[in-house]
């Protein structure tokens, strides 16, 4: 976090040594874990001069599935982070022409599916988005997000055939 408390980073991989706050960590997986056959791969890489988590990998409806991701846990058993004096979530991603969702998690989320979700483009170039809070859609619940309690923050390639190719450079939320 820097002096004015305007941001609160959560991840940074454009370091000698890449960042990740404190008791937080990455993972990578595919609707494998439920019975789909889409394939992932997640790996420290540079993408255009950029050190970055590079999540890739062929997204495919096949045996009821349609996901890869890379989520970003704040410790174990759900452990939560307090995003609450933050206005939303900060990126730098690095893509291939093609469509990815956000999804947050906190703890009123309870089956696998309920999230709250964004929906952006990625173009083959460094981009920074920002994304506040109001802007992720419930799915899969009725309350809206509570920003003090999330316990995931992921990014996929989601419910469609295609190949998948999204870098992260670095994460925070934003004031």
């Amino acid at each position: 976090m820097n002096d004015s408390h305007s941001e609160l980073l959560l991840s940074d991989f454009s370091g000698v040594e890449p960042y990740v706050l404190p008791a937080a960590g990455w993972r990578g997986f595919s609707d494998r874990v439920m019975g789909g056959v889409s394939d992932a791969s997640l790996d420290k890489s540079t993408v255009d001069g950029r050190s970055c988590l590079r999540l890739t990998g062929t997204v495919t409806r096949e045996s009821n599935g349609g996901f890869i991701q890379m989520a970003m846990y704040f410790g174990s058993r759900d452990a939560e982070l307090d995003g609450s004096a933050y206005k939303g979530l900060e990126m730098l991603v690095y893509g291939n022409n093609e469509n990815y969702n956000v999804h947050v998690r906190t703890a009123d989320c309870g089956w696998y599916d309920e999230s709250y979700r964004y929906t952006f483009f990625s173009k083959p170039e460094w981009q920074q988005l920002r994304i506040p809070w109001a802007d992720f859609k419930p799915n899969g619940l009725d309350v809206p997000l509570d920003s003090s309690r999330v316990n995931r923050i992921a990014i996929l390639g989601w419910m469609r055939e295609f190949h998948a190719d999204i870098a992260l450079a670095r994460i925070a939320l934003y004031t």
